[in-house]
């Protein structure tokens, strides 16, 4: 099974670039977008509905704005939407489609770079994905939470890493808050079972040579249920696609749907 997670920042404009005609070669199981900036209505055109793949959609309550999907080949037995509490739901922030033995979710934790009180919303956000985390690990199925986590774990994970300690997405209440999640829940950070290797990035700020000088942080992850840790066999970023300030992340997993 291959899952290639990707925030695009605008789905419409990553079409214009060719997103769907990649997915297709790609030929991935499971594709999960993130900040579609669009609402489904809006995507009823067939260049949104490849062949071959079922979409499925969670909007936010504003226009233009955030958004989450899930293209998939084989139908899901269900589709659940949202967590629970406003700063998901209202954002179209959370879908997750189950299947058999295992169920897949494109997720977002929102940045808290703007200001003082983003930050804020983004540890209350923090603290009821966790509680969710905790839920999840008594259900008797596996689970991959794939997206934009906003937050570099390491500092093998960002660079430029010690100017950036007091900066939103290094926090040292953030980096903890991870280790809780790797460490005392047992979650797998799938990408970094089988990849050690450093300078590996998934976002590039929008400035200067970030991006052709490879200055950028790993803010999004496939995270597993312990018991899925043995399946992941491959992990790439594949810097070289570029349809957004994101690179798809693409793990193959010895795992069936």
């Amino acid at each position: 099974m291959r899952v290639i997670t990707l925030n695009v920042q605008g789905i419409k404009e990553a079409a214009e670039k060719g997103l769907f005609d990649w997915m297709i070669a790609e030929d991935a199981d499971v594709y999960c977008l993130q900040d579609l900036r669009a609402k489904e209505y809006e995507l009823d055109d067939a260049l949104y509905h490849p062949n071959g793949y079922y979409p499925y959609f969670f909007d936010a309550f504003e226009d233009g704005y955030s958004g989450v999907a899930i293209y998939c080949k084989q139908p899901p037995k269900a589709i659940m939407t949202g967590l629970g509490f406003e700063e998901c739901d209202f954002h179209g922030r959370f879908i997750q489609a189950d299947y058999d033995k295992v169920s897949i979710a494109s997720m977002v934790i929102p940045s808290g770079l703007k200001d003082d009180a983003a930050q804020s919303q983004k540890f209350h956000y923090m603290e009821n994905v966790l509680g969710h985390l905790k839920k999840t690990l008594r259900k008797r199925r596996q689970f991959i939470f794939c997206g934009t986590w906003s937050i570099a774990h390491k500092t093998l994970d960002l660079s430029n890493w010690y100017v950036n300690q007091k900066n939103s997405g290094f926090l040292p209440e953030e980096r903890q808050w991870l280790d809780v999640v790797f460490g005392e829940l047992g979650y797998i950070d799938a990408f970094r079972e089988v990849n050690h290797a450093d300078h590996q990035y998934t976002w590039w700020p929008p400035y200067n040579r970030a991006y052709s000088l490879n200055e950028g942080a790993r803010i999004d992850y496939q995270v597993t249920t312990p018991g899925l840790r043995k399946t992941i066999r491959d992990a790439r970023i594949l810097k070289g696609v570029r349809f957004s300030e994101h690179a798809p992340l693409l793990i193959d997993y010895n795992q069936p749907l």
